[in-house]
């Protein structure tokens, strides 16, 4: 079911997000305005395009979330290759996802301190 679930999804992201979802959308809006005046712009006709966008935002937030859900750990498992095939890599940081915050903010503060050390030497090497 989820394998399912996972292939419907993937390819509705895919179809959502090309440029023909958006002409569509576009054309469906437009139709929507043109007949507005044939349902002499009533209730009804106002109900019937409020409702549409919202069953289908509705169900684009779970088919985006599963995508960006699997996007995150394909992109997570990548680096954590990256690392574990490097060298002088920190293999601790394989699977820093998992960290917590106080973690994070732990390993976040050690590279602001790299980083700030890497700054002062290119500018001592300019300088000279």
């Amino acid at each position: 079911m989820r394998e399912l679930f996972n292939r419907i999804a993937h390819k509705c992201t895919q179809a959502v997000g090309s440029p023909m979802a958006c002409i569509l959308a576009g054309l469906i809006v437009l139709v929507w305005l043109i007949t507005g005046p044939f349902f002499h712009y009533s209730n009804t006709w106002q109900l019937i395009i409020n409702t549409g966008t919202t069953v289908v935002t509705f169900l684009m937030v779970f088919l985006i979330q599963n995508a960006q859900n699997r996007d995150t750990k394909v992109i997570q498992l990548k680096l954590d290759e990256l690392i574990f095939s490097t060298k002088n890599a920190r293999n601790g940081l394989i699977n820093m996802e998992d960290f917590t915050e106080e973690e994070i903010l732990k390993v976040e503060a050690e590279f602001k301190q790299f980083h700030a050390g890497l700054v002062e030497k290119l500018k001592k090497d300019r300088a000279k």
